[in-house]
């Protein structure tokens, strides 16, 4: 086996001061997302992680992309009836998490989440490249296939059923917003002494504290 112990990085790109940050989090977000989408170290900044919590308890995690945010939040899209379609549905809560290693940043996000109305889905849905559209209409996301034909057969079909006609989005594929309540923003320092500045909902009002690293 491998020793790990000695595989180490110092972090000293940046830092993380109250004096220079945002009083609203989803700001301070903003300038960060435009850094990573400008660093060419960075290949996807929209790209996060959705952890959820399933029936037995246990947490999973797996990567989506972020298409929006707003003041109001963090919008992504999916199969509604997706493994991690039903757990929001359970619970409505998610934790989004975004790693930038190229700036030595991560940004962690506690949110409520609901599904965005159907139109705005429609919208969203009908911009895709038509193979994407195909895509979600092909995959029953989550659920156990016999093999990869399965997937490439139904695609060819249905490429020749709409080959001439718009793809109507399916009713279980659509849009979620994820309305964060708590969002931390880690800067990577030396001697491991990391900045972590995290906002909190209270009201309608954030609250701004430092964590120890």
């Amino acid at each position: 086996m491998e020793n790990l112990h000695d595989k180490r990085k110092v972090y000293e790109k940046s830092q993380l001061i109250e004096s220079e940050i945002k009083e609203n989090p989803i700001e301070q977000f903003r300038d960060w997302f435009l850094d990573a989408s400008s660093n060419p170290t960075v290949s996807e900044a929209n790209a996060m992680a959705i952890s959820t919590v399933e029936d037995d308890g246990c947490p999973r995690i797996r990567m989506v992309l972020l298409k929006e945010y707003t003041y109001e939040g963090f919008i992504f899209y999916t199969n509604y009836e997706s493994r991690k379609g039903k757990a929001i549905d359970k619970t409505h809560k998610a934790c989004l998490h975004f790693f930038w290693p190229g700036l030595e940043r991560q940004i962690i996000i506690k949110a409520d989440v609901e599904k965005i109305a159907a139109n705005l889905s429609d919208g969203y849905f009908h911009s895709r490249p038509k193979g994407s559209q195909l895509g979600a209409v092909v995959s029953p996301q989550s659920k156990v296939i016999p093999n990869r034909e399965f997937l490439e057969v139904k695609l060819k079909e249905l490429e020749a059923q709409f080959v001439n006609s718009e793809v109507p989005r399916p009713e279980n594929w659509g849009g979620y917003i994820a309305k964060p309540y708590e969002i931390e923003f880690w800067q990577g320092r030396p001697n491991r002494l990391h900045d972590r500045i995290i906002y909190t909902l209270k009201d309608v009002d954030w609250e701004i504290s430092r964590l120890a690293p």
